[in-house]
């Protein structure tokens, strides 16, 4: 698959650096732009506050997701050496589940749906939790979220 990501920071070029590993082509854009016109799928990797969701969805005019803002990226490096492949959340367009659900896997996640996009927000909300957990003694750690009888 041919990734456009816009942003190379810890989440972008996290992600980038695991997508290449899956065997993706990686096609990371900073500050300076360039040409995503190619690309199968358009990762938006920016701070949630610098864009919406229904504004990328305006701009790519695509089938939409949110995904990999309730995890920790600093921790990206650790994922292959968890008991257990650890969950990530995400929100995403009829369209866009098969990619997103594919491109989570081959990041080293188990994809957990929490609807479809208009549950943007409550991963948004969620955030204030996690950042809670963390601060309260835990650090950054990975989650996961499974069935009974499933780990």
């Amino acid at each position: 698959m041919n990734i456009t990501i816009i942003g190379r920071g810890n989440v972008g070029g996290g992600l980038g650096r695991l997508w290449q590993e899956a065997g993706h082509t990686v096609n990371p854009l900073g500050r300076e732009g360039g040409d995503g016109s190619d690309a199968d799928v358009v990762v938006v990797a920016v701070p949630s506050g610098a864009i919406a969701a229904h504004e990328v969805k305006s701009i790519v005019g695509g089938p939409t997701a949110k995904s990999f803002n309730v995890n920790f990226a600093m921790l990206y490096d650790e994922i292959a050496k968890q008991r257990e492949r650890p969950s990530n959340l995400y929100a995403a367009e009829d369209g866009a589940r098969e990619v997103t659900e594919q491109l989570i896997r081959d990041a080293g996640f188990d994809p957990v749906s929490v609807g479809g996009l208009e549950q943007a927000r409550a991963l948004e909300d969620h955030l204030a939790l996690v950042f809670a957990v963390n601060q309260a003694g835990l650090g950054p750690f990975f989650y996961r979220i499974a069935k009974p009888g499933e780990l």
